[in-house]
């Protein structure tokens, strides 16, 4: 059926569902690669303008905002070094300064020290606390305060929060502090219309897995249990965010979705 025999009806619905996101701010933390990236431009491509955050790689952030500009919206772009709580306070000023509000907040950017647990020292492991952890409570705590008319925060997690994998120590007890505090702020900010949700995805094609040893020989042992044919992509994960953020999923609240192709599911 072409645009030409669909009733106002649908057009209507059609047109909605492109535009969620029309005339929205969303900042997504991270977002010059990956995960990020993909996420800047769904949200772009379904009407909103976004802020691009990085802190090593401008290049990338510039492009992942160019990008975002061919789309026909405005993308600002941020450098933040997240571990920094006066820095993670710059990013959320450049914001208010530049939009006065905001609407959606993904909390995407993460870091760590891949290693062994008894070689984790407590430099990496407070760099990686400060990273995903820290940075999610304070990004999440100014955000809530630029979304005088309600507004939606995500987090991206994964399934080493409840499971082990391989060098992951420092990063998957962050994780699960993560996903715990989401499940505060979707009860304590419930009241101002703030909805909160994480997803926890699982063995995601990026490059991100390039820095941890040994990757290759646990890639292979999870394609070995996916019961599916293929692992996650950035556009899953952002088919599931786009919804989490939207008026859709209004009465999903404090949840943290597991995505990861049915991985961790219990074989019998």
């Amino acid at each position: 059926m072409n645009s030409s025999e669909l009733g106002d009806d649908e057009l209507a619905f059609q047109h909605s569902w492109r535009e969620r996101y029309h005339n929205k701010i969303v900042c997504v933390t991270g977002s010059s690669r990956g995960i990020g990236k993909q996420l800047t431009q769904r949200f772009a491509a379904e009407g909103a303008d976004v802020v691009v955050h990085y802190f090593r790689n401008g290049d990338a952030a510039r492009e992942t905002a160019a990008e975002v500009e061919a789309l026909g919206h405005k993308a600002l772009v941020v450098k933040a070094n997240l571990a920094d709580p006066e820095k993670v306070e710059q990013l959320f000023d450049v914001i208010q300064e530049t939009y006065g509000r905001l609407d959606v907040y993904v909390h995407n950017a993460a870091s760590g020290r891949n290693r062994p647990i008894l070689e984790l020292d407590t430099k990496g492991w407070d760099w990686t606390v400060h990273v995903n952890a820290r940075a999610y409570l304070l990004g999440g705590q100014r955000a809530a305060r630029l979304m005088d008319q309600g507004g939606a925060i995500l987090a991206i997690s994964s399934f080493g929060s409840d499971r082990v994998v391989p060098y992951y120590a420092s990063v998957g007890a962050t994780k699960a502090a993560i996903e715990s505090l989401t499940r505060y702020f979707a009860t304590e900010l419930a009241p101002l219309r703030i909805n909160a949700n994480t997803i926890s995805a699982g063995a995601v094609v990026t490059k991100a897995l390039e820095h941890f040893p040994e990757m290759d020989q646990t890639w292979a042992k999870m394609e070995e249990k996916l019961p599916y044919h293929r692992m996650v992509t950035a556009d899953d994960v952002a088919n599931l965010a786009l919804f989490l953020c939207s008026p859709e999923a209004e009465m999903i609240r404090g949840q943290t979705i597991r995505m990861d192709g049915g991985l961790t599911l219990p074989m019998v």
